[in-house]
């Protein structure tokens, strides 16, 4: 989750990373005395995600800078909206600038494409999520990003639940046990409140996973016609989840199998950052 604290520290992070000694271009250039006033401004129409951390970037950078928001996370807007207002000391603002872009510009385009496979399924019950494809560091941030889109958050991080796939059950099956008997032998030793999920790939793999008693099974690569049988022969025993292949020219389709989750990959992986501009003026005090 975006929390206070690990908002604060991934961007007290990145502004480290891009003034780690300070901005020898605003302290040569700018009088110390300056004040600017900048605009967020959208270049292109989106859904807004990032808020309190493009404040954030000015905020830690000079608390005397404040930031008026115009809009919302999860918002749509339009090309020339004004999303944001900044005002304070000129150096803060123009040190802080490209931080508070990159992580803005990047939020909202996962915000915006999330929203695109949110509106091709909307007719049928299947809920778009996302992966662990996430960038190093920045899951957190995009994956408030994804929930500002409209879509939703799969397992958080490895810790959160169990999840086996082709890998884990190769491993596991080199004991001599069946997939049906290394899984609920695997489940007895969990915490009851541990929801676990078994990755097929095969029709014929489903009933020895099912007789498990898992929660969820991910049907991977899974033709239209696969997905189709495997709703029917899971039958509501379990969640059933489709991977793999699924873009914006297929995701309707994916839907309209009756799958109850489509994860995308692409929604962290792939997403376009989104062309915000900050258009700044320059004041003298006084």
């Amino acid at each position: 989750m975006l929390t206070a604290a690990v908002l604060e520290r991934g961007v007290r992070a990145a502004l480290d990373e891009d003034a780690p000694w300070g901005d020898a271009t605003c302290e040569a250039l700018i009088p110390e005395d300056a004040e600017a006033t900048a605009l967020l401004v959208a270049r292109e129409p989106g859904i807004f995600s990032g808020g309190a951390v493009f404040a954030a970037a000015f905020r830690l950078t000079d608390p005397a800078i404040t930031v008026v928001p115009a809009i919302a996370d999860a918002q749509l807007f339009a090309a020339g909206d004004v999303l944001a207002t900044v005002v304070g000391p000129a150096r803060g603002v123009l040190t802080a600038e490209r931080v508070a872009l990159n992580f803005t510009q990047r939020m909202c385009g996962i915000a915006t494409l999330t929203a695109a496979y949110v509106a091709e399924v909307s007719h049928t019950r299947a809920r778009i999520a996302d992966t662990r494809k996430t960038t190093p560091g920045l899951r957190a941030f995009e994956r408030q990003a994804v929930r500002d889109g409209g879509g939703h958050n799969h397992r958080r991080t490895l810790s959160d639940a169990v999840m086996a796939k082709d890998n884990h059950l190769a491993v596991l099956t080199r004991r001599g046990l069946s997939v049906t008997e290394a899984l609920q032998s695997a489940i007895a030793s969990l915490p009851h409140t541990t929801h676990v999920e078994v990755e097929v790939d095969r029709l014929d793999q489903i009933e020895p996973v099912l007789a498990a008693g898992i929660g969820t099974i991910m049907l991977d690569n899974f033709s239209l016609d696969e997905l189709r049988a495997g709703v029917a022969q899971v039958d509501g025993r379990a969640i059933v989840e489709a991977s793999g292949g699924v873009n914006l020219d297929t995701v309707r389709a994916i839907a309209e199998t009756g799958v109850d989750v489509i994860s995308v990959g692409a929604l962290t992986h792939s997403a376009r950052a989104l062309d915000l501009g900050l258009d700044i003026r320059i004041d003298e005090r006084g």
